[in-house]
């Protein structure tokens, strides 16, 4: 009987010395509570039948690889957002400098807009197709190309085109559909918590830094 209560005495105390140590640990560190925590084991161990200390070994074996991922998630963080800095810096440098953006989409309010693509072989009809938002389509006749990149003018008075914004696509004899690069002056640049560094860019509003092929260098008015 005596051991009964020896027993359940024993137990309730740990169970307590526990709770203790888990209420008054929930404002540490992981590795602060992790070593409360062990200490806690060793004390409240049977001293009959003691813990194996290899096992004490591996749990501080885990404790330090935790730590060391953690510090590496934590610098590489500090590393990415220090990047992001020098990506804005830099590129608020080519405020007012021209490039060249991989896109299918254009907004034409009046002034010629320059463009691109590579063709990867020859077509004998080329022709750029534009569509308006109600879904009215223009066609930009290119003519025959030899392999290699193919530059063109959007104007659009001189196509009859009302200001807006449309969908661009190549249709090539060849089968091809390229890529089409649209050239525009640089607006601003802009660091977004979401979507990392953005650009606005005449013709085509805000755009991700991603999406630039070429820098090509300051307008000439």
């Amino acid at each position: 009987m005596a051991a009964a209560v020896s027993n359940n005495g024993s137990n309730t105390t740990g169970s307590s010395s526990s709770s203790a140590i888990t209420m008054s640990s929930t404002d540490d560190s992981p590795s602060e509570l992790f070593t409360t925590l062990l200490v806690a084991q060793i004390k409240n161990q049977n001293p009959l039948e003691p813990t194996d200390p290899s096992e004490f070994v591996g749990q501080l074996t885990q404790l330090s690889q935790m730590e060391a991922l953690q510090n590496l998630v934590s610098q590489s963080g500090v590393t990415a957002s220090m990047l992001e800095s020098l990506q804005v810096l830099t590129l608020g440098g080519q405020v007012g400098s021209q490039v060249t953006v991989t896109t299918d989409t254009v907004s034409l309010s009046g002034e010629p807009v320059s463009g691109s693509f590579t063709l990867g072989n020859a077509s004998a009809a080329t022709t750029l197709v534009l569509t308006g938002e109600g879904g009215s389509t223009y066609k930009l006749q290119l003519g025959t190309h030899a392999p290699g990149e193919v530059a063109f003018t959007i104007d659009p008075e001189a196509l009859g085109l009302p200001a807006g914004s449309y969908t661009m696509s190549v249709v090539a004899d060849s089968g091809e559909t390229p890529a089409i690069g649209i050239t525009g002056q640089v607006q601003k640049v802009r660091l977004s918590p979401t979507t990392g560094v953005m650009l606005t860019v005449a013709n085509l509003g805000e755009i991700s830094s991603t999406a630039i092929t070429a820098f090509n260098g300051s307008s000439v008015n």
